[in-house]
Formats: C-alpha cells, sequence, structure tokens
C-alpha cells in the first residue's frame, strides 16, 4: 500500500492527477491600429484639456476609450487593450480615468446640446 500512496503522492505534485488541462495557445497581442493612434493624437494636439475615459469591457463590448477635450467635445475608440494609449497618455501628461467608476463629465451631454446651459 505504501509504494502506491507514494505514486500517488509523486503524481499529484507533477500535476499529473485526474484530467490533464490543455492550455489554449496564447493569442498574439494587437496593435492599436494606425489610424486610430493617428486620429487620438491628432486630437490631443488640437484641443486643450483632453481626458481619457476608460469603458470596461463586457460581454458586449469590445474595450473603448472615451477623449473628452475641455469644451466637451469627444471622440470614442474600440482598441484592442489599452497597452499603446496609457504610454502615450502619460509621456503627454494626459489624464485617464475609470469611466465605470468616475462616469462620464457634464461637458460632454452639454456639447451634444450645442454648448447650452441648463438653464438657458
Amino acid at each position: 500500500m505504501r509504494g502506491r500512496d507514494e505514486e500517488a503522492w509523486r503524481e499529484f505534485r507533477e500535476g499529473r492527477h485526474g484530467a490533464r488541462k490543455e492550455r489554449a495557445p496564447k493569442a498574439k497581442p494587437q496593435k492599436t491600429p494606425r489610424e486610430d493612434r493617428g486620429a487620438i493624437k491628432d486630437f490631443v494636439a488640437t484641443r486643450t484639456g483632453v481626458e481619457v475615459f476608460v469603458e470596461p469591457r463586457t460581454l458586449g463590448a469590445e474595450f473603448s476609450v472615451v477623449l473628452v477635450a475641455h469644451d466637451g467635445e469627444w471622440l470614442r475608440f474600440h482598441l484592442p487593450d489599452d497597452a499603446w494609449l496609457k504610454k502615450f497618455a502619460h509621456k503627454r501628461g494626459v489624464p485617464m480615468y475609470d469611466a465605470g467608476v468616475l462616469g462620464y463629465p457634464k461637458r460632454m451631454k452639454d456639447y451634444r446640446r450645442g454648448g447650452e446651459s441648463p438653464a438657458g
């Protein structure tokens, strides 16, 4: 009996117990498309007070970010991940926020209305 116990323990330690899990091949990381990088760079360079709002990935929606200028003008981008954007934003001092936690700035809604104030 002792021999079987030792063998079972060795198999357990070595990961040969039960059903063996096959590892899926790692997906090759996708780069942020060149045209999106260019549009993001252009938006940041031609507007003031730009902030980035990272939208959470869900089962029904891919990863996306919204760039919002000081006047409320905004653009949304669907990106493969945030790796490039994090480096870009850090290098240029553009703040990034989690839209799922913080929400969106009111100026975005005001911009959609044509810059009207709520009172007027």
